[in-house]
């Protein structure tokens, strides 16, 4: 799997230990020409442990597909949950080890050059990726064709290089399967949602080139037209710069709203009600688990009030209860066999995304820990949010899970946090515990009077001008 070192054997999982244990003692007393030289190395260790990896990718996954064949397997179901393993070892979400797995198959196969450039830490990890991808579309003999056209030159380009010339390489050898490619392409046109930092978004849209400049055009020319009109009607001048503009004009048109800041919808909101009627300021909590300071918490949801009102509406609110000490949610039943309706919403408010380690994926499928199938029951204690990879990975052969701590409940409100214990085929664990409601909250302080209990309804439904009664309604039991 790996060459000899220089005493003849090769190298060993205990000399990857010793090695990671010596690596932080690195001798950084040297001359300056010397750093650089150090720098340089340690740039290629991290190419060659790239390509290590996925050499053991490809073996880890030829053996699990034996052995899920002589377990009876299916043919066309073998193989599933080893790109989940693969990710989880590299700690990294489960949806990235196909991509992994993937590139280590034609590095092994259909690109040797390049797998043996990556290797010896010629050539980074990304750059392989690039030649992977740009060859996709071709025939395995072709895929090798450029791969060896391009082998002499590989470790001296640079990324945009590389592309260039994988690109121009796959048109000569097939150009039919790059058009055909490019016709799958704007076939894939979507739109995804994600989080950005200080409390942003990032709206993305995948488009056919023609679409996507003459959507920017459009709201270029949005931009213009608003300063125009500003200048012409001798009215107040208009203060935003040429991307909030943009940025207002698109929401405006997809939403159908008058102004950008009129969109009805459901926050999600999560807030300590202190912070909300202004007598503390500790954060709130966006969807996903992002901190917002409280005064701007307060003031969305003036924002959204006003919108309410305007619009002749309610605001509603949602009582939740957490644990005193660590502000996790506490737990509701169900007999339910499907996750739906407020036991939904509870899985995805608690756990807030994917639950299984390192991905951070939106919550798609509210998921039994032990399947029902296997007698699991539809609680909160034997739940969790998963995203659509996620859930198929665990469905693979030899996966198990266990909830090991079934988090606090209105009986025992300081129990540790609801916590899924997940075992692969090999035997490795990972643990999942929920994130914190509200990550700042970290002493215990008595709330309310007395003992908590819930609300026969746990909405909330006032108009803005009634806010005065907001701290009596909260503290009501």
């Amino acid at each position: 799997m790996f060459e000899s070192g220089p005493d003849g054997r090769p190298l060993t999982t205990e000399d990857l230990r010793v090695f990671l244990r010596r690596l932080p003692a690195l001798d950084t007393a040297v001359p300056d020409a010397e750093r650089i030289e150090q720098l340089a190395l340690l740039e290629s260790v991290k190419h060659a442990c790239a390509g290590a990896q996925a050499t053991v990718a490809v073996v880890f996954d030829a053996s699990q597909r034996e052995a899920q064949a002589a377990v009876g397997v299916p043919a066309r179901q073998r193989g599933r949950g080893v790109a989940a393993q693969v990710a989880l070892a590299r700690h990294e979400p489960p949806s990235r080890g196909s991509r992994h797995l993937g590139l280590a198959r034609a590095l092994h196969t259909e690109l040797p050059r390049t797998g043996e450039h990556l290797r010896h830490g010629r050539v980074s990890e990304w750059r392989a990726t690039i030649v992977a991808r740009e060859t996709a579309c071709l025939s395995v003999e072709e895929r090798q064709a450029v791969d060896a056209a391009l082998a002499a030159d590989l470790p001296f380009l640079s990324d945009r290089e590389v592309e260039g010339r994988a690109k121009a390489l796959a048109v000569r050898f097939d150009a039919a399967s790059v058009v055909k490619r490019a016709a799958k392409a704007r076939a894939d046109r979507r739109v995804w949602l994600r989080p950005a930092p200080d409390t942003m978004t990032y709206l993305t849209a995948l488009l056919p080139v023609e679409q996507g400049v003459a959507a920017y055009a459009a709201l270029k020319a949005a931009a213009g037209t608003a300063r125009v009109a500003g200048e012409d009607t001798g009215g107040e001048p208009d203060t935003r710069g040429e991307g909030q503009v943009m940025a207002d004009t698109l929401v405006e048109r997809l939403t159908g709203q008058v102004t950008a800041a009129a969109v009805p919808l459901e926050i999600q909101l999560v807030m300590p009600a202190e912070s909300l009627v202004g007598e503390g300021d500790e954060p709130a909590t966006l969807p996903g688990g992002h901190p917002v300071p409280a005064a701007f918490a307060r003031h969305l949801v003036s924002v959204c009030a006003d919108a309410c009102e305007r619009a002749g509406l309610a605001l509603a609110l949602r009582r939740l209860f957490t644990s005193p000490d660590t502000s996790q949610l506490v737990a509701m039943d169900s007999r339910r066999r499907v996750f739906d309706g407020q036991l939904r919403r509870f899985l995805t408010v608690r756990d807030q995304t994917c639950r299984t380690p390192w991905c951070d994926a939106p919550i798609r499928h509210a998921d039994h820990v032990i399947p029902d199938r296997a007698g699991g029951p539809t609680t909160a204690v034997n739940g969790q949010g998963l995203c659509q990879a996620c859930n198929q990975a665990k469905e693979a052969p030899g996966w198990r899970a266990a909830t090991v701590e079934p988090g606090p409940s209105l009986g025992n409100p300081h129990a540790p946090p609801h916590r899924v214990r997940t075992t692969t085929p090999t035997g490795h664990t990972y643990d999942s515990t929920a994130p914190p409601l509200l990550p700042t909250r970290g002493d215990p302080r008595p709330r309310g009077r007395g003992q908590v209990n819930p609300w026969r309804d746990n909405h909330i439904a006032l108009r803005w001008a009634q806010r005065s009664r907001l701290p009596d309604l909260l503290d009501s039991a």
